[in-house]
C-alpha cells in the first residue's frame, strides 16, 4: 500500500481507494478479493472521455484539439487516472475527492468523485463541472473483476443490452448497431433503461452492477479479468455523440455494486 492509500470499511466489505490515481486497488468481501490486483487493474475513473478517442482527436466548436496515444493510434480512457486527487471528505466508509481538469485537457473544470461503501454495496458518483466555456465531457468507472476468486467456480456474467455497437477495423463503433453477438467481447452496448449487469461466481458470490448511464463497454477477453464499463456515452463519443457541460449544467454520473454471498447455497 503507497502512502496515499485510503481505506474504507462496512461490515465485511473493505476498500482501498489510491488517491494518487483514483483508483481502487483492492475490494473485498469477507474473504474474496473481488477486483484483479495490480498498478493498471482494481477500479479507475474515467473522464473526462471513456474508452478511445479517434486518433487523439477531439474536434469542438471548430478547434482541433489533440491527446497524447496511449492506445495504438487512439487515446484512451480519459487524463484523470494519471493525475492525483485532492480529498474533500472522508470517514469510516466513505471518501469524495476531487481533480482539476489539467493539460492537456484545454478548458478549465473539476471532476468530483465519490465512493460510499455499505455492508450490502458500494455507491460511486462521478461529477464533471466547467469553470467557465462550455466543453464536451464523458464521464464511467473501469473496474477489473477478478474472473476467478479463491473459492468458487468462473465468473458468469448476465446482462440483457439492447443493442451492440458494431465495432469496426480500429476497435471503435463505426455507426451501426446489431443485435448483441456472444463473447468475446470488446464492444459498447446501449441498455436505454440503465445499466444492470450480474456477475456471478458460483459457490462464492454474486454482484449486480446498475447505472442510470445507458452505455457499457464489457471487455471479456483477459484470461483473468471481466470488465463492466458502465459510461456516460460510447467510444469517440465526445466527436460522435457530444454532451456539452457547463458551470450550470455539470455532468452527474452514479453506479452500484450490491452482493450477496452465495457460499452454502444450492
Amino acid at each position: 500500500m503507497s502512502d496515499a492509500n485510503v481505506d474504507l470499511a462496512a461490515g465485511d466489505a473493505r476498500m482501498s481507494v489510491d488517491t494518487g490515481t483514483g483508483r481502487v486497488t483492492s475490494f473485498r468481501i469477507g474473504e474474496h478479493e473481488v477486483l484483479t490486483p495490480g498498478a493498471h487493474f482494481g477500479e479507475f475513473p474515467m473522464a473526462p472521455w471513456c474508452g478511445r478517442m479517434r486518433d487523439g482527436v477531439l474536434t469542438w466548436r471548430g478547434t482541433v484539439h489533440e491527446f497524447p496515444r496511449n492506445d495504438g493510434p487512439h487515446a484512451i480512457h480519459g487524463l484523470v487516472r494519471q493525475h492525483p486527487w485532492e480529498i474533500r471528505g472522508h470517514s469510516e466508509a466513505s471518501i469524495v475527492l476531487t481533480q482539476r481538469l489539467a493539460p492537456p485537457w484545454p478548458f478549465p473544470g473539476e471532476v468530483t468523485r465519490s465512493i460510499e461503501l455499505t455492508p450490502e454495496s458500494a455507491s460511486f458518483g462521478m461529477t464533471v463541472t466547467a469553470e467557465s466555456e462550455p466543453f464536451p465531457a464523458q464521464a464511467g468507472w473501469h473496474p477489473w473483476f477478478a474472473r476467478r476468486l479463491n473459492t468458487g467456480g468462473d465468473l458468469e456474467l448476465d446482462f440483457e443490452p439492447a443493442w451492440q455497437e458494431h465495432r469496426g477495423p480500429d476497435h471503435l463503433p463505426d455507426g451501426t448497431r446489431i443485435p448483441p453477438l456472444p463473447g468475446p467481447r470488446d464492444d459498447c452496448f446501449g441498455m436505454p433503461d440503465g445499466v444492470r449487469a450480474t456477475l456471478t461466481w458460483p459457490g462464492a458470490l454474486e454482484l449486480t452492477v446498475t447505472s442510470p448511464l445507458e452505455w457499457v463497454v464489457i471487455y471479456d477477453m483477459p484470461a483473468d479479468s471481466v470488465c463492466v464499463e458502465p459510461q456516460s456515452g460510447p467510444p469517440d463519443g465526445l466527436n460522435t455523440l457530444p454532451r456539452a457541460v457547463t458551470p450550470e449544467s455539470p455532468l452527474r454520473c452514479a453506479m452500484r455494486w450490491r452482493w450477496r454471498s452465495l457460499e452454502g447455497v444450492e
